[in-house]
């Protein structure tokens, strides 16, 4: 039997819905993560900061009995966004990021920014209060293929925004190409990226071969093979600028198994298992506390977690549920297509 203990984990990109679905699955978070950053694409979205003030105690009503949890609060951003109250929640503490929805990007984003230059005083004061910015990095031009929406976007949106205001912090959320990858890698400062669970497992395969599997759906879409090993490779190499952020995103099967199914894969039941499987095949298990641990803390400003957190590797495979049942209906969980012998040994 082994065994490895790292610091306990962060979530720097989790989405928990609300009412029902946030009900029925925020214990799989706080059960193995400290803390996470929420994103705020409900409906209404979360774009104040008394929003978000209101979305955090509906979050922390819903944590189950016992579990140590904080969720970090992001604003929406919106080309009617108030910079003063922008402010005013990074003052406050509770404010941590705020989100970049471009336009139509994914999952209730049609409120996002259509016109960068109507956000720019936004933009500045929050350069100048140092609070970052978390950007879904992709166009949405119809012209553009949806395999190329990312590296176009940082060519046309991400690269010239930074140029013209290089103070600004900026989080790169769910990189997916090798592009993202190497672009993070050449800059200098105030730029880092999140990868996701799914996205160091999968590549557009899983999404199509052998029938369209709609529960490998998501958004930015997985890429080519090649792809998917430059995320493995930037993940499992201990480079302070990437860190975890599994975009796990919960949608009840009726809203993903349709003609017109929603984007999202639900990964927090197993994310630790699949992270040690992964970073144990990549012969980097002594990098996996750097990426889900330590990273992401340093660059929001935060210190890492004092708790541990102990997998251990069992002889035989781990039981996951296939379903998180909850209030709205059931919500298939992420299959990696492999047997998992990493547990989280309970405290």
């Amino acid at each position: 039997m082994k065994t490895i203990s790292i610091r306990r984990p962060d979530d720097w990109h989790l989405h928990l819905r609300d009412g029902a679905v946030l009900e029925g699955v925020v214990g799989d978070t706080s059960r193995h993560f400290a803390r996470a950053i929420i994103m705020p694409n409900l409906v209404p979205p979360v774009v104040t900061t008394s929003d978000a003030k209101a979305y955090r105690e509906r979050i922390m009503a819903a944590v189950p009995a016992g579990d140590r949890f904080e969720p970090l609060m992001t604003l929406y951003l919106t080309e009617h966004t108030d910079a003063d109250d922008v402010e005013e929640g990074k003052k406050s503490g509770l404010i941590h990021a705020v989100k970049l929805y471009p336009a139509g990007a994914t999952t209730n984003s049609h409120g996002g920014v259509r016109d960068l230059t109507k956000v720019m005083p936004v933009l500045e004061r929050m350069a100048k209060i140092g609070l970052p910015l978390c950007v879904h990095g992709e166009v949405t031009t119809p012209d553009v293929d949806i395999f190329d929406r990312e590296a176009v976007f940082i060519e046309t949106v991400l690269d010239p925004l930074r140029k013209r205001l290089p103070e600004l912090k900026v989080t790169m959320e769910h990189v997916t190409t090798a592009d993202g990858i190497d672009y993070i890698k050449s800059s200098a400062a105030n730029l880092a990226g999140s990868i996701t669970t799914h996205h160091l497992i999968i590549n557009r395969n899983a999404i199509l071969v052998g029938g369209i599997r709609p529960h490998y759906y998501c958004l930015p879409v997985a890429k080519r093979e090649n792809h998917r090993l430059a995320l493995r490779a930037a993940a499992t190499s201990g480079d302070k600028r990437f860190f975890l952020g599994t975009d796990s995103a919960p949608h009840v099967d009726p809203l993903k198994e349709c003609g017109c199914g929603c984007a999202g894969i639900y990964t927090s039941v197993n994310t630790m298992s699949c992270l040690a499987h992964v970073f144990e095949q990549d012969g980097a298990l002594d990098k996996l506390e750097a990426f889900s641990s330590l990273n992401g803390p340093a660059w929001y400003g935060l210190a890492p977690n004092e708790e541990m957190m102990t997998l251990v590797r069992r002889d035989e495979p781990v039981v996951f549920p296939d379903k998180r049942y909850t209030g709205a209906g059931p919500i298939t969980v992420f299959d990696p297509m492999f047997p998992l012998h990493w547990d989280v040994m309970e405290e």
